[in-house]
């Protein structure tokens, strides 16, 4: 009778074949588990903050602090212009889940601005809404100015921002905020969207204004009421405070009316308990800015900070 040995190497190769199938198996089935599970995705944190102090009759940085996504850089300016802070965030915008936190503090007597590298971009959000929290404390005879540059919101986004500023009896402090639904020039709709925005400002420790912002939803089908924008998709608020913010109305009331205003943008004036207000809509965010640029620029005395034009 003719009987066939088992070959010893076969044998071994199907028991490794069998154990590389065995453990593809499990590894696929882990990989299936984790897809039907829900992604568990990076956040962005970032905090920075800086103040200032008066030095030999000049403003110079007292104290600067940054971590996470948020840096604070100071670029050379021109002879006699005073010091511009420059935000920058690193993770290149903000959207659901993201915090960033600036703070800004100006000793007694100095002058110096803060704004921001680019526009902060508010991109789609997978859940919750990205938050941005900053702070200004504007010491005694101190100048402030608070400069920057748009938030754009994209579909889909959601923002929550809060402004806190804390002003001495006799400081001054220069504020403007811009929020552009989209960006009009690519012709992008914002059909649901979400921000909330909070001012709170306080004088010698009282709080003198207080004001909040919301909108959802189909933002761009909102505001094309009459009513609520008339189909503006940018909006900004210029917010002067001044023991004498009022001596500046007629200033501002000219510039906003002037012959070379921007005839998409509308825009209104007022004063009030030590404040001036301007506030602008544009069915043209390109245009917003550009009106922006040329009444800061009349009303400061001097050229906007240098991102504001790169």
């Amino acid at each position: 009778m003719d009987r066939t040995m088992p070959d010893p190497a076969g044998t071994a190769s199907s028991r490794a074949a069998a154990s590389d199938a065995a453990a593809a198996a499990r590894a696929d089935a882990a990989c299936g588990a984790n897809a039907a599970g829900p992604a568990v995705l990076e956040r962005a944190r970032g905090r920075a903050e800086i103040a200032f102090k008066l030095s030999a009759g000049a403003t110079r940085v007292d104290r600067l602090f940054q971590e996470g996504q948020a840096k604070i850089r100071l670029p050379r300016g021109e002879p006699g212009d005073p010091p511009t802070a420059v935000v920058i965030n690193t993770a290149g915008g903000v959207t659901g889940g993201d915090r960033l936190d600036i703070a800004a503090s100006w000793g007694p007597g100095t002058t110096a601005a803060v704004t921001g590298q680019a526009a902060e971009r508010i991109y789609r959000s997978s859940g919750g809404a990205g938050t941005i929290r900053n702070r200004l404390s504007v010491g005694a005879g101190a100048t402030a100015e608070w400069l920057p540059q748009e938030t754009i919101l994209f579909d889909r986004s959601r923002l929550a921002r809060r402004l806190e500023v804390d002003l001495a009896a006799d400081a001054r402090c220069l504020i403007v905020e811009s929020v552009f639904f989209g960006r009009g020039a690519m012709g992008e709709r914002v059909t649901d969207g979400a921000i909330t925005d909070h001012w709170r400002v306080r004088r010698d420790g009282r709080l003198v204004l207080a004001e909040s912002f919301r909108a959802g939803g189909d933002t761009t089908g909102l505001f094309a009421g009459r009513a609520t924008g008339a189909g503006a998709i940018a909006f900004a608020t210029l917010l002067y405070a001044a023991p004498d913010a009022d001596r500046y109305l007629d200033r501002l009331r000219g510039l906003v009316d002037d012959d070379a205003r921007e005839p998409a943008v509308e825009a209104g004036t007022s004063a009030f308990d030590g404040f001036l207000v301007a506030r602008f809509l544009s069915p043209s965010p390109q245009a917003l800015r550009r009106d922006l640029v040329r009444i800061l620029e009349a009303f400061r005395g001097r050229p906007m900070p240098r991102p504001w034009s790169c």
